[in-house]
């Protein structure tokens, strides 16, 4: 866990500081703990739940999430579905336990199927999407409509969860990972 709290310090910070907007909330729950650290329009997540241990981004200015999955060893890249995800708003009302806007409406959660073809070039996507998924594989992945009669095999799934002591979103990325 100290490595991955070092590897953020050293290869996150410098890209981030030069933002003056940080809230840092930390959440123990009996098999959660996740910080998530909001920066400009950038808020990174990490969770380092035994089970489902993950870092994510999500890039509001540029309308990408990145998620780097450690037991998978990978690293997933999709567009932002900012009607479905939670805005920077909702996120920074949630860290300072404050009432949710009355229109949020929110999913519990979204599901992403990764697909077969490989990142060529993750700097496109910004020094912070770069700086996670250094030295990880990278892969896209499409939204599943929700509804969308797409067989998906639960043991391919990981699950990752954005909570905090107000707000819970659930993020699922499934699907067969080339090579791995």
């Amino acid at each position: 866990m100290t490595v991955i709290a070092a590897f953020l310090a050293i290869f996150l910070t410098p890209s981030l500081a030069k933002t003056d907007q940080s809230q840092l909330l930390k959440r123990i729950d009996e098999d959660h703990n996740a910080n998530i650290d909001i920066h400009g329009s950038i808020a990174l997540i990490h969770d380092t739940n035994p089970w489902s241990e993950w870092d994510g981004i999500l890039d509001y200015s540029r309308g990408y999430l990145a998620a780097k999955l450690f037991s998978k060893k990978v690293c997933v890249l999709t567009k932002m579905d900012k009607v479905i995800l939670p805005s920077l708003e909702v996120l920074q009302k949630a860290l300072h336990n404050k009432q949710l806007p009355r229109n949020h409406t929110s999913s519990k959660g979204v599901t992403y199927v990764v697909l077969p073809t490989r990142v060529k070039n993750v700097a496109q996507y910004g020094k912070p999407i770069n700086d996670l998924c250094r030295g990880f594989p990278t892969y896209f992945a499409q939204q599943r409509p929700e509804g969308c009669a797409l067989a998906l095999d639960p043991q391919s799934c990981f699950k990752a969860r954005i909570y905090t002591n107000t707000y819970g979103f659930g993020i699922l990325i499934c699907g067969e990972i080339p090579g791995l």
